[in-house]
């Protein structure tokens, strides 16, 4: 058996969703008079919306018991945003095409919610592309943790070792290695020079790089 399966990772990978994520979560935070700084707010990209708060919330020695409102506004914030002006990233038709004529199932594994897969999946029209979508919001554990990852494979009916992930975030990567899956990340322009990287399997600098010789490296 060889790789035959593809699985992608969703905000800031398929759709520009994270400036909107940091838009949602900055006006959450200037409520409380504080600013996350650039680098402050990439440490945690990646994480799952309550992840996210709980952590700057303790950092912040803000009040634990707001979290689970401040989770439902910054959700519902983003999925606005995201309806008002959500764009896809470059090369998705691309990617999609180049998966499809090779005969590979495609799966999706997010941090995201249902409610929001469903809407950035309806505007960039691949809802009859996937085969599987796995969501880590109401997982026990969300990425770097690998069990969305798994569980996407489980529903595609294939091994880990058969699958080719694509990722942008630092702890979504990590996911897919510990899953055990070949790993291709697309950092954002700001971020691509981090060492960290090198964990990766490939890292390109959009998703229209990915060729047949990038199969290859991977060793299909």
């Amino acid at each position: 058996m060889k790789q035959d399966t593809v699985i992608f990772d969703m905000d800031g990978l398929l759709i520009d969703s994270e400036p909107l994520w940091k838009e949602a979560a900055e006006e959450l935070f200037a409520t409380y008079g504080i600013e996350l700084s650039d680098k402050q707010y990439a440490t945690t990209t990646g994480l799952r919306t309550r992840e996210f708060l709980n952590f700057w919330f303790r950092h912040f020695k803000l009040p634990a018991k707001q979290t689970e409102d401040a989770e439902k506004i910054v959700v519902s914030r983003v999925t606005e945003l995201v309806k008002q002006k959500g764009q896809p990233m470059p090369g998705v038709p691309y990617i999609f095409e180049f998966f499809k004529e090779r005969g590979f199932t495609i799966g999706l594994a997010t941090s995201s919610s249902p409610v929001l897969i469903e809407v950035v999946t309806g505007i960039l029209g691949i809802d009859a592309d996937l085969g599987a979508v796995s969501s880590a919001d109401e997982l026990s554990y969300g990425k770097p943790h690998p069990e969305v990852y798994l569980n996407c494979a489980k529903k595609l009916s294939v091994l880990p070792w058969q699958c080719i992930c694509f990722e942008d975030s630092f702890n979504g990567m990590i996911a897919a290695k510990a899953a055990g899956m070949k790993c291709v990340v697309i950092p954002a322009p700001p971020e691509n020079d981090r060492p960290v990287w090198a964990a990766a399997d490939l890292k390109l600098m959009s998703l229209n790089d990915f060729t047949e010789s990038s199969l290859k490296d991977l060793g299909h």
